[in-house]
Order: C-alpha cells, then sequence, then structure tokens
C-alpha cells in the first residue's frame, strides 16, 4: 500500500504569504468626514467630557440670567450679556478641546486610533475640525443664550437692546477660536490633561497679571507687553468700540505667533514623533 501524500489547501485568492503579505497601499482611505464624526462622538463619550459640556452650558445660562436681572439698567444690551457668555466660553471651552487631544495619552486610547489610521496628521486634522466644529455649536448657543437673557431684561425695569454689529460678532468668534486653539496647542505639547490644564490656566490667568504688574513697575513695559503677552494684545477686541487698529492687529500677530503658531506647530511635530503605547 502505497502512503498518500497530503497537499495543503490552496490559500484563497488574495491572501498573504510569505513572499506576498497583504498589501494594504492600494486600500480606500477612510473619509476624513467619518474621522471628524468619531472624535466628535469622542468628546462624548467620557462622563468627564460630558458633563464638562452640560457645566459650561449651565454657568452661561446662570450667569447670563443674573446678568439679565443684575446688570445696570444702561448695560442691559446683547453687546453686554454677550460679553459675559463670551467670557465664560473663553475659559472653559479649551479645557473640553484639551481632553479631545489628551484623552488619547492619559485614557490609552492611542493604540486603537493609529492602528485604525495610522496616518497621524489626518488624526489631527480630524481632532483640529471636530474640536472647531464643537466650538462653533457651544458658542451659537451660548449666544441663543445670551439673546434669551436680553428679552429678559424688560423683566427688571430695562429695555432690550439688541446692538450687536458684525465686528462684535467677528471678535467674538475670533477670540473663541484662539481660545480653543491654544487648547490644542498645550495639549499636543504635553498629551496630559492635568499638566495641561494647568499649563491654560497659567497662560489665562497668571500670564496677565504677570504683564501688568511689569507694567505698573517696570517703565516702557507697557508697551512692550502687547507685543510680547497675547492676551494682553487681544484686550482692544473685548474693550473701547471693538475695533482694532493696524497696530493692534500686528500685536495681535506677533504675540500669537509665540504664544500661539510656534508652540501649536511644536505640538504637531511632538506628537507625530511620538511613541504610542
Amino acid at each position: 500500500m502505497t502512503a498518500q501524500t497530503s497537499h495543503p489547501a490552496a490559500p484563497p485568492s488574495g491572501a498573504p504569504s510569505a513572499a506576498t503579505p497583504w498589501d494594504l497601499s492600494q486600500d480606500a482611505r477612510m473619509p476624513l468626514s467619518r474621522l471628524v464624526s468619531v472624535e466628535i462622538r469622542k468628546s462624548f463619550d467620557t462622563r468627564a467630557g460630558r458633563w464638562l459640556t452640560i457645566s459650561i452650558i449651565g454657568l452661561v445660562l446662570v450667569a447670563s440670567v443674573i446678568g439679565a436681572f443684575a446688570f445696570p439698567e444702561g448695560q442691559q444690551d446683547y453687546v453686554n450679556l454677550l460679553g459675559l457668555a463670551g467670557g465664560i466660553l473663553g475659559y472653559f471651552l479649551p479645557i473640553l478641546m484639551i481632553l479631545l487631544i489628551t484623552s488619547e495619552w492619559t485614557q490609552r486610547t492611542g493604540l486603537v486610533t493609529f492602528a485604525l489610521e495610522p496616518r497621524r496628521p489626518r488624526v489631527v486634522l480630524a481632532k483640529v475640525l471636530a474640536g472647531l466644529a464643537l466650538a462653533v455649536v457651544v458658542l451659537a448657543l451660548g449666544a441663543a443664550i445670551a439673546a434669551g437673557a436680553t428679552a429678559l431684561s424688560p423683566v427688571n425695569g430695562g429695555e432690550a437692546v439688541w446692538n450687536l454689529g458684525g465686528t462684535e460678532v467677528q471678535n467674538f468668534l475670533l477670540t473663541s477660536v484662539i481660545g480653543v486653539l491654544v487648547g490644542f496647542a498645550l495639549a499636543m505639547l504635553l498629551r496630559n490633561s492635568a499638566a495641561a490644564i494647568v499649563a491654560y490656566f497659567v497662560y489665562t490667568f497668571i500670564l496677565p497679571i504677570v504683564a501688568d504688574a511689569l507694567s505698573a513697575l517696570v517703565d516702557g513695559f507697557e508697551k512692550i507687553a502687547p507685543w510680547v503677552e497675547f492676551n494682553t494684545a487681544q484686550m482692544p477686541l473685548f474693550t473701547g468700540d471693538y475695533r482694532a487698529t493696524g497696530e493692534e492687529w500686528a500685536q495681535i500677530a506677533v504675540s500669537g505667533t509665540i504664544w500661539l503658531v510656534i508652540p501649536f506647530a511644536f505640538g504637531v511635530w511632538r506628537l507625530m514623533r511620538a511613541e504610542v503605547k
């Protein structure tokens, strides 16, 4: 009797072998819109992100209602109430954006994220677009809440004044987006939620105080401060007629390069090279 020789089953068509491994180069890219939608969902999948968003909106609602009743009669207008809402959102909205970046490292989800989409620049772009989309939605809610508070002004004997113009809208959006992007930059630089949030509050609260102190103690520093301190440079967008001059726009550009453009670029570079564990 002759022994039958067994032959291994032929691999299915397209299956890899030692000579021909899987070729992924021809696979279709995941649509950027899907990446953005995933990043938006990730912002609310965690209790921290979900409750932080609810808390921010709730704080804006409470502050706006209080402002409608507590502001002097001449200040119960839409611009002032929108400025109140924008101030709160400007301080706390970037924290939500920080968590969007740092969650990949502090919650150790980066391995899954970068395995499903190994092209890191596309992931970073999706996070930025998702963060900006969330910011626009939250800002729109803040503007709607301010409008509701303005409508309540006559209850306290005031008058609902709808004095919002294009310049105020521009400054409201610009300063809010700047805050969001600064949060992104710090998150990419540090890749740690607690460290990035602390650094953001140092940038937001401590640096302006230091700049004011130096302006009071050092002759001539008040002229230098807007060129080197980003918060000080943005003050013309909040005060006066809300119209920055050519020199003030130049100060915003120079200080913005120092505190936003350079950290953002360096943060992207670090994130591209960081080891994912």
